[in-house]
């Protein structure tokens, strides 16, 4: 594999971090679960596109993160290119090239930001249903799986986004199907302990089993 180019993405991380820190003041729980070297796939829940910037500002390791293609084939896709995120065609019911892609830093001992949900949710489920990028990358690779939750909002000065990073686990030997279920509990429970009340029960939950059951009867 190429050896990647990381000064663009500590370069901007060391200009805009301490700007995100001032006008946001997020709240960082767990991110010693996050290693200071060697492999990880990190994955959680996605409500902003300011997220994965939440997400690299937890750690000093380079983060990579799985972004949608046409973030990459837009005006400032040289951008995201420069800082490594891998392209992700949303539209495709396979994306061969990010999961080959993701493996391949992750076996170069990389850390990979991932959302199973595969999109923003604007919906008014709690999850969305998980896709199976994260857990099959996590034990093509043998790399431990942190689950994170973010809750709050992004207003400057106004509201504070909350990120909770929860224990790692390992793919092992389980089934893709159970430890996609057990990832999508780990980061459901999270949210359930950390969102406000208030605004948990205003949401729907739906379960890995009850998403499983609703795609076989549409199916």
């Amino acid at each position: 594999m190429k050896k990647q180019n990381n000064t663009l993405y500590r370069l901007l991380r060391f200009l805009f971090a301490p700007l995100f820190r001032l006008w946001f003041r997020p709240v960082i729980s767990g991110r010693e679960f996050i290693p200071v070297s060697g492999r990880a796939v990190i994955a959680g829940n996605h409500m902003h596109a300011l997220d994965p910037i939440l997400v690299d500002v937890c750690t000093k390791r380079v983060v990579h993160t799985l972004a949608k293609k046409e973030l990459h084939d837009g005006p400032f896709g040289f951008l995201f290119r420069g800082v490594g995120t891998i392209p992700v065609d949303l539209h495709s019911k396979e994306n061969r090239a990010a999961l080959s892609a993701a493996v391949a830093m992750l076996e170069d001992d990389h850390v990979i930001n991932v959302s199973p949900e595969a999109k923003r949710n604007y919906t008014n489920e709690l999850l969305l249903p998980f896709k199976y990028g994260a857990v099959s990358m996590a034990q093509k690779t043998g790399s431990p799986l942190i689950p994170y939750a973010i809750t709050g909002g992004y207003k400057p000065f106004r509201s504070r986004p909350k990120i909770v990073f929860g224990e790692p686990f390992y793919v092992g030997d389980k089934t893709l199907p159970e430890a996609n279920k057990e990832l999508y509990h780990c980061v459901l429970a999270l949210l359930s302990e950390s969102m406000d009340p208030a605004v948990l029960a205003q949401k729907h939950i739906t379960t890995f089993d009850e998403w499983s059951q609703k795609n076989e009867t549409t199916s």
